[in-house]
C-alpha cells in the first residue's frame, strides 16, 4: 500500500512517518518545506513539496497513492485565520484526493459535542472534517481530547504548571472534563486503521478511557513529578486573561494558548466507543502517559516536537535579494578548522546561550513573550547537531551546509524579516575566517524605526558574540588536541 503523510514535518505527522516505514508500508512524504524533513534519516521515504494552499502542488504529490492522512492544522501557522485556512487547505486536497483515485482519507481531528456551540478551535477541527468529505473519497476521521506525549504541546503546558506554579488561582474550566489519549496509542489507531474495512467513511472518536477534569490531569502530573500543587478555581479569569497566563509562564506562545484556552469550557470525551472495540491498542493510563514523556525528554529522545512547526510570524514571505534591507556584517579569523568552528555554532541558544550579553537576549525574548510571542521557552534540540526547521529560541533553522552555513530566521514578533547568518571559510588548514550577517528587511515605517532603534545594541552583542564564539571554538580546538 503506497501512503502519503501529509504535515510530516508536524508533532503527529514527525512520528507516524517512521511508524509506518517499520510496519512495511510505502511512504511519501509532504510538506511545505521538503528540506525540513531531509535531515529526519528518513532514508526509506520520498519526500515531496506539497501545499493544500496551492492545489497545482498536489497532483505530483497525490500521484499513485493509495490513502492519504491528513495531519495539517493552521494554528500555529495562520494567526485569526487558522480555521478559514485549514477549510480552504481541506477542501483543495479533497478535490486533489479525488482527481487522484485516492481510495480513502485519514484525518486527525478533536472532540466536543455537536450538540453545543463550541470553541473556533473545536469547530474547525469539525469544519475541516466536513470539508475532506465534500467530495466522492471516503473519509475515516478520528477525533480526540489532548494528546500526551513527550514534545506535545498539551502535555508541555500541564508539565510547565505543576513545574512552575505550586500555587494556582484558575478559571472554571479546571472542571472541564477530558479524556486525554497518549500519543503511541493515538498512533496505533491511525495506523491500524489501515486494515480496519469498518473504520472506512466513519468519524470515530478516540481516548484512554479515563474521564478526568484538567484540575485532575495536573494533580495527577504532579504526583508524577513529585510534587505538590493547590488549585483555586475563581469564576472572575476569562479566556484572554488565561491565554496570557499560560504564555507567560509556559512554553506555549498566546498564538497557540488562546484557542486552546477557549476550547477548554468544553468537555471533550468519548460518546462513542466503536474505535475501541473494532481496533485494539494498548491502553495506557495518563499517569503512565506523563512518566513516559518525562523519560524521553530527560534521555533527550523526543522524536517530534510541536514547535517543530512554524509560527504565524513566518507568514510574511521573504523577498527576493535585491529587495531593500538593512545589512550588519561581522567578521573574525580564528585558529581553529572551520569543523570545530561550525560545531561550536551548532550548539547555540537553549541551555548554552548566545555567548555573549545572555541578559540581553533574554529580555527581548521576555518582550517578544509580552506581546504574545514565542521567547525563548522553546529552546532548541537536545543534540549539538542542527537540522532545517529546528527551533533554536526565537529563532528556525532555515539553511545548514555542514561546516561552511547556518542560517537563522526570526521567528519574533517584527515588523519584518530578520535572518542571521553564519559563514565560514578556510584561510589555511588550521584557521578559518567566521562572518556573521544581521539582515534585516523592514515592513513599512515601523520596520525602519524598529532597525535603528536597534542598530546601537548590535556592536555590543553581536560583536560581543563573534568574540566569544572564537574564543569557544579555540578552547574546544586546544581540547581535542589534549585529547588526541
Amino acid at each position: 500500500m503506497k501512503i502519503l503523510v501529509t504535515g510530516a514535518s508536524g508533532y503527529v505527522g514527525g512520528r507516524l512517518v517512521p511508524e509506518l516505514v517499520s510496519k512495511g508500508y510505502t511512504v511519501r512524504a509532504m510538506a511545505r518545506s521538503p528540506l525540513k524533513l531531509s535531515q529526519r534519516g528518513w532514508d526509506e521515504v520520498e519526500v515531496v513539496q506539497g501545499d493544500v494552499l496551492k492545489p497545482d502542488t498536489l497532483e505530483r504529490a497525490l500521484n499513485g497513492i493509495e490513502v492519504a492522512y491528513y495531519l495539517i492544522h493552521s494554528m500555529t501557522t495562520s494567526g485569526r485565520n487558522f480555521a478559514e485556512t485549514d477549510i480552504s487547505g481541506a477542501r483543495n486536497f479533497a478535490l486533489a484526493c479525488e482527481k487522484a483515485e485516492v481510495s480513502r482519507i485519514i484525518y486527525l481531528g478533536g472532540l466536543g459535542s455537536q450538540s453545543e456551540e463550541l470553541s473556533k478551535h473545536l469547530s474547525s477541527r469539525h469544519d475541516t472534517g466536513d470539508a475532506l468529505r465534500s467530495t466522492t473519497v471516503p473519509v475515516t476521521e478520528f477525533r480526540s481530547a489532548i494528546v500526551v506525549g513527550s514534545g506535545s504541546a498539551s502535555f508541555e503546558i500541564i508539565r510547565d504548571l505543576v513545574a512552575r506554579v505550586p500555587v494556582m488561582i484558575c478559571p472554571r474550566w479546571v472542571q472541564s472534563r477530558c479524556e486525554p489519549i497518549s500519543i503511541r496509542q493515538l498512533l496505533e489507531y491511525l495506523v491500524e486503521a489501515l486494515n480496519e474495512e469498518r473504520t472506512v467513511g466513519e468519524i470515530l472518536e478516540i481516548g484512554n478511557g479515563e474521564l478526568l477534569t484538567y484540575a485532575d490531569l495536573m494533580r495527577q502530573c504532579a504526583s508524577v513529578m513529585g510534587k505538590k500543587i493547590w488549585i483555586l478555581p475563581v469564576p472572575v479569569l476569562t479566556p484572554r486573561l488565561s491565554s496570557y497566563w499560560l504564555n507567560l509562564v509556559t512554553s506555549v506562545p498566546t498564538s497557540l494558548a488562546r484557542p486552546l484556552v477557549d476550547s477548554l469550557r468544553h468537555d471533550v470525551v468519548c460518546r462513542d466507543r466503536r474505535a475501541a472495540n473494532w481496533i485494539k491498542t494498548t491502553n495506557y493510563s495518563f499517569k503512565q502517559a506523563v512518566s513516559i514523556a518525562l523519560t524521553k525528554e530527560e534521555q533527550g529522545e523526543m522524536i517530534s516536537r510541536w514547535t517543530d512547526a512554524t509560527t504565524s510570524a513566518l507568514a510574511w514571505v521573504v523577498p527576493d535579494e535585491k529587495s531593500f534591507s538593512y545589512i550588519d556584517r561581522y567578521e573574525t579569523k580564528i585558529n581553529a578548522p572551520r569543523e570545530t568552528v561550525f560545531k561550536t555554532i551548532s550548539r547555540v541558544g537553549g541551555a548554552h546561550g548566545w555567548f555573549h550579553a545572555n541578559w540581553l537576549w533574554k529580555l527581548r525574548a521576555t518582550l517578544d513573550r509580552l506581546i504574545g510571542g514565542v521567547g525563548m521557552r522553546r529552546g532548541r534540540p537536545a543534540r549539538e547537531t542542527v537540522r532545517v526547521g529546528d527551533p533554536i529560541d526565537f529563532w528556525r533553522v532555515e539553511e545548514v551546509v555542514d561546516d561552511e552555513r547556518l542560517m537563522l530566521r526570526a521567528e519574533m514578533k517584527l515588523p519584518g524579516v530578520a535572518r542571521l547568518l553564519f559563514e565560514i571559510k578556510d584561510v589555511d588548514l588550521s584557521s578559518c575566517l567566521v562572518a556573521m550577517t544581521a539582515r534585516f528587511w523592514p515592513r513599512g515605517i515601523f520596520g525602519r524605526l524598529y532597525w535603528f532603534a536597534v542598530l546601537p545594541l548590535h556592536s555590543y552583542v553581536f560583536g560581543g558574540l563573534i568574540r566569544q564564539l572564537r574564543n569557544e571554538a579555540m578552547n574546544s580546538q586546544q581540547k581535542e588536541r589534549v585529547v588526541a
